[in-house]
């Protein structure tokens, strides 16, 4: 059984890692369709709609399964709704306020109409990570290829329809939510997920939402460091400037793919390690993931610059070079995905957040000093600083991690030692 087991790992990660290139297929999948049908503009907004919905409705619902109890699927099903529900209200009410500000191309309906994916969105990542929490990580992959593939269908028939864009760009993206969390909770429910169902409890859900405070700052600032620079673009620059800048960068993010695999993979069998054998797996796996994921640099650097302007057009060319910059500053991505699920597996999610926050303020110094003068290659730097600088935190705090480990050892053996001779 100990030969297989990394086989099985690896076999694993290779399906994450399947899933989530899938997944990315469909994003320029649709972006492509996006920027045929209605140009630079109509990308900005889809960029925007596919973060902030998700976003909001993660900080309001704080909340990671955690341990057995018969009344935690229906508590985490609770929270999901409750807290979805409060997303979309919170932004129906504020969408006066931010709506000309972020989304300055729509009228104010339909960015009513947009926040109902805060509980769409949030049902759906609900159900991915409840997946992941019952080790159905097949079922979670799935999601992860779903929740991007049912835009497609989605969009076509409102085409077909007489519904055009953005109205078809936010439909498509409802539906798409709504049929992702249909199949997901309906495999869920087969797994037996709800077997053992109990009334949601409140101090359960208190419970799941410390805890998840305490992962999801790290999360949060992930996606912040991730995504702050559309927000920043399209309200300095307009949401053109952003389609072209969300172009370049979900293309350099295609690096990232075995760093996210990496973590949702291995994040599971590190909990169930001893913090000895985490540290120890993750210094082996370290010097593959970086090279890795710097092996990925080359071809990605090259064909950005007959791939972002052969399909999407001469309109799109400008996105060579921030992608490329953004590249540099994930060259080492492999890396952080290791030590983000060995740091999770440690149960040290601050340690994570800390390493988050280090990026998101160097991505929030840089964006406003640099977008009004470079636009779209300022953001790009800015980026891959705050990526750099993410990695380099999280290496201090696993070397940090490592010693301490390695001191504790050494004082229990010694005293061990010591009480062996009192004998």
């Amino acid at each position: 059984m100990r030969l297989r087991r990394p086989k099985t790992q690896y076999g694993v990660l290779l399906g994450n890692v399947a899933a989530r290139v899938a997944a990315l297929a469909c994003v320029f999948a649709i972006t492509l369709l996006l920027a045929r049908d209605g140009g630079a503009a109509i990308v900005g907004v889809y960029a925007l709609l596919h973060v902030l919905p998700g976003l909001i409705g993660t900080v309001i619902s704080s909340g990671l399964p955690i341990g057995e109890n018969p009344r935690l699927p229906a508590t985490l099903v609770s929270i999901a709704f409750v807290g979805g529900a409060a997303g979309t209200m919170l932004w129906v009410a504020a969408a006066p306020l931010f709506g000309p500000l972020v989304f300055g191309s729509l009228r104010l309906p339909l960015v009513m109409l947009a926040g109902l994916a805060v509980l769409t969105r949030l049902t759906v990542i609900t159900a991915k990570a409840c997946s992941q929490g019952t080790d159905d990580l097949a079922g979670s992959n799935a999601v992860i290829f779903t929740e991007q593939f049912m835009f497609l269908p989605a969009y076509g028939s409102l085409w077909l329809a007489g519904v055009h864009g953005f109205t078809a760009l936010i439909g498509s993206l409802l539906l798409a939510d709504c049929a992702t969390g249909t199949l997901a909770w309906s495999r869920l429910a087969r797994r037996r997920f709800f077997g053992s169902l109990d009334r949601p409890s409140l101090q359960l859900a208190r419970r799941v939402a410390a805890y998840g405070m305490r992962g999801q700052v790290g999360g949060v600032m992930s996606q912040l460091n991730l995504r702050l620079d559309f927000i920043i673009l399209s309200v300095l620059t307009g949401p053109a400037v952003l389609g072209v800048y969300a172009v370049a960068s979900k293309f350099a993010e295609l690096i990232r793919i075995l760093g996210m695999a990496l973590q949702y993979v291995f994040y599971p069998k590190f909990a169930r390690e001893t913090s000895r054998e985490t540290v120890a797996t993750a210094r082996r796996l370290l010097p593959k993931a970086g090279l890795l994921s710097a092996s990925a640099l080359i071809p990605l650097w090259a064909s950005a610059g007959f791939v972002i302007p052969e399909f999407y057009g001469s309109a799109f060319a400008s996105a060579v070079t921030p992608t490329r910059i953004i590249l540099c500053g994930l060259v080492f991505d492999g890396v952080a995905g290791v030590i983000s699920a060995s740091l999770y597996g440690l149960a040290r999610p601050g340690l994570n957040s800390w390493a988050m926050g280090a990026g998101l303020a160097v991505t929030l110094a840089l964006d406003l000093t640099l977008i009004p003068q470079f636009g779209a290659t300022g953001a790009a730097i800015a980026s891959a600083a705050a990526y750099s600088t993410t990695t380099g935190t999280l290496l201090v705090f696993f070397w940090w991690i490592g010693r301490m480990r390695s001191s504790k050892a050494a004082v229990d053996g010694a005293l061990a030692r010591a009480d062996a001779g009192s004998r």
